[in-house]
């Protein structure tokens, strides 16, 4: 299925309060790999921004002069999106203002117009429950680079959203889901797998020290050699 990684900045966070979309930007996904095809548009929100929500995505009214308004732009933004499954972190905050930007111009809403929308947020809570969950913290996790945002972008979080929902997702894919579909006659056989070696960390002194005291704590608590130390040091073949 055709997929789009989907977010947006906008002048606030509720859009019945008449807060808008001043960023939007979608990448599409096809057979789980980036296909190069986005729509990424700077909108004219014809009100203020808030400044709680400037300093998060440091977009000014300023810097939208001239931009299109909503409008303008709607019907391509409705088409890039028809059809597909929509990949969104916090799903129900983009969807709202999708939702009535589109219903001002008389446009269908997602439900109608998408095929339909995974939150990674909530994928993420079901995966990592009680852990922080923001796509900052997952990346974190996930050790993707994010050295190159600053502050939040539409186009740089989907392009890191991408990355996080492809890791978070490798599971539910068959064990070829890398190999190009370009390439269909390699048998099995053929195929190549790259795995990365396993990192081994060994235990420092002081840990080994503490490992010492605790068991030396054990023998006294069972007055001989602990289990561990049995199994540590397994008596030779033919002794007791």
């Amino acid at each position: 299925m055709r997929q789009i990684i989907l977010d947006t900045e906008t002048t606030g966070l509720d859009p019945n309060q008449g807060h808008r979309i001043i960023e939007f930007a979608g990448l599409e996904m096809i057979n789980r790999k980036l296909t190069g095809k986005h729509l990424h548009l700077y909108i004219h929100p014809d009100r203020d921004i808030d400044p709680d929500a400037e300093r998060v995505h440091g977009i000014s009214l300023e810097s939208l002069q001239g931009k299109p308004r909503f409008h303008e732009v709607a019907g391509q933004i409705a088409d890039f999106l028809r059809d597909a499954e929509l990949i969104i972190h916090n799903a129900p905050f983009d969807v709202g203002f999708l939702n009535a930007e589109f219903d001002r111009v008389d446009l269908p809403r997602i439900k109608a117009l998408c095929a339909e929308v995974t939150d990674t947020l909530v994928m993420a809570r079901d995966q990592f429950p009680g852990k922080r969950n923001s796509l900052d913290a997952l990346c974190d996790r996930f050790e993707i680079d994010r050295s190159n945002r600053t502050l939040h972008g539409a186009l740089i979080d989907c392009e890191l959203l991408s990355e996080v929902y492809l890791w978070m997702t490798r599971g539910q894919e068959s064990l070829v889901m890398d190999i190009d579909v370009e390439t269909p006659a390699a048998s099995a056989g053929d195929m190549q797998f790259e795995r990365k070696p396993l990192i081994v960390r060994r235990a420092s002194e002081e840990e080994m020290a503490a490992h010492e005291g605790y068991l030396g704590d054990l023998d006294k608590a069972v007055k001989g050699a602990c289990l561990w130390r049995t199994l540590e040091n397994p008596p030779a073949e033919g002794q007791a």
